[in-house]
């Protein structure tokens, strides 16, 4: 968790922006992260980041398109130095929440960094945990619930939300348990689903829920949330039939390797429920687009091993939790990568 002392700051930044900018990373804890805080102080813009595995120069445009005067990075592990140089050209404070482990040298002084994993004790709570902290809106525990058992966290408020709201609630304390047997799991899923769709149909979700009051207005399809649905029930078919094709690969081994390509990037999904539904497993779920292969890897303390996987892998990235690991190789180092890895899982 953060300190009150951190949390303080995190308020008085806060107040202080009068027409902030929140770059939010491009899932349910993100999105979520963004909207408690968005709608704690009722202004500000966000933007989804779909750049792997950090935030991109690319971006900053919107600072200028928008004129923000301060800029909010909310779960994303990495912001290349590109990006950095152009915010200090400008001057714009940069306050920058995160869960991930990083290296703090590579965070640029002049930004204020919170990340719950730097204090003692380490804290793995999502960021959209880390914003309620800070918000502390009842009327929000809702988005706070859904951020967080996206990220496979039950937070210490989900037993006052299933007293309030008990028809979306189980009794579970598992996370993937509530992602996926619950209603309020639902809705989670609807924005991580969501959230793969077109920039237009992307940001007119966003006003839908930074004005949006109850769980219930984002369960009940309608004309305000219609194009969100449709989205929601496009992917899951397809996410249905990949999860029913990646069941019929399960063998004996510890290793559980499903491979796929297409259009449509859910490898992070996939992986997740595939965790959930073969928890003894190291997942390894590969989704291939041209030159280069997106993995998601699941698995007790797989981060060290996965890393030590692509070490010697030419142009390779990874990183993310100790339990859940994000890496990029070249196609045609994936049989290496294969090989490499069955030898480290034993």
């Amino acid at each position: 968790m953060l300190t009150k002392k951190q949390i303080e700051e995190i308020k008085e930044h806060l107040d202080k922006a009068q027409n902030p900018l929140f770059f939010f990373d491009n899932d349910s804890d993100g999105l979520c992260s963004f909207l408690l805080l968005q709608r704690y102080i009722e202004r500000g813009k966000g933007v989804p980041i779909r750049s792997f595995p950090g935030l991109t120069k690319e971006y900053f445009r919107k600072v200028h398109e928008l004129n923000a005067d301060y800029i909010f990075i909310l779960d994303k592990p990495e912001v290349t130095e590109e990006f950095f140089k152009e915010v200090e050209q400008v001057n714009i404070p940069v306050v920058w929440i995160d869960h991930h482990a990083i290296d703090i040298k590579k965070v640029p002084e002049f930004v204020n960094y919170y990340n719950p994993y730097l204090n003692e004790p380490k804290g793995y709570e999502p960021v959209t945990y880390v914003c309620y902290q800070v918000t502390q809106k009842k009327e929000d525990l809702w988005l706070a619930v859904v951020g967080c058992i996206s990220d496979k966290f039950v937070p210490d408020f989900y037993q006052d939300f299933k007293k309030n709201n008990p028809e979306l609630a189980i009794n579970s304390e598992n996370a993937f348990g509530i992602l996926y047997k619950s209603d309020i799991g639902k809705i989670a899923r609807i924005f991580g689903f969501a959230l793969k769709d077109r920039t237009t149909n992307v940001i007119n979700m966003i006003r839908f829920l930074t004005n949006v009051k109850t769980p219930h207005e984002v369960l009940e399809e309608s004309s305000k949330n219609y194009i969100m649905h449709k989205r929601f029930n496009e992917i899951d078919k397809k996410y249905k039939g990949l999860l029913e094709k990646a069941d019929k690969t399960i063998d004996s081994g510890n290793l559980l390797f499903f491979q796929y390509s297409g259009d449509l990037s859910i490898s992070s999904d996939l992986s997740n429920e595939l965790s959930y539904k073969y928890p003894k497993k190291v997942v390894v779920v590969i989704y291939i687009k041209g030159v280069k292969a997106n993995i998601s890897v699941r698995g007790k303390n797989i981060r060290d091993i996965i890393l030590k996987a692509i070490e010697e892998l030419e142009g390779a990235t990874g990183g993310g939790h100790e339990d859940a690991v994000g890496v990029q190789v070249k196609v045609e180092d994936l049989e290496k990568f294969r090989k490499t890895l069955k030898k480290l899982v034993k």
